[in-house]
């Protein structure tokens, strides 16, 4: 169980970390933080539709992954005291 508790914890380390980069690779859509920190005035021409919709996918599947490691690891936790 403490193996398994390990993994759990090494893979929302790293997919904490992921997920945090492709957010901050994302485009700002204007009026929030991006454009005080000069998003707003970058040109279209950073990146292509094709990109930005596969940045979109990994992203997105990357957080249902560190979403399903909490819930496990939550679970493990809870259950272990148990046994």
């Amino acid at each position: 169980m403490q193996i398994l508790e390990f993994v759990l914890q090494v893979l929302l380390g790293i997919t904490s970390l992921l997920l945090t980069l492709l957010i901050l690779l994302h485009k700002g859509r204007g009026g929030g933080l991006s454009d005080m920190f000069g998003g707003g005035m970058s040109s279209s021409l950073g990146s292509s539709g094709l990109a930005e919709r596969n940045l979109n996918r990994f992203t997105v599947v990357l957080a249902l992954i560190w979403f399903v490691s909490i819930v496990a690891l939550g679970l493990v936790t809870k259950f272990s005291g148990l046994v």
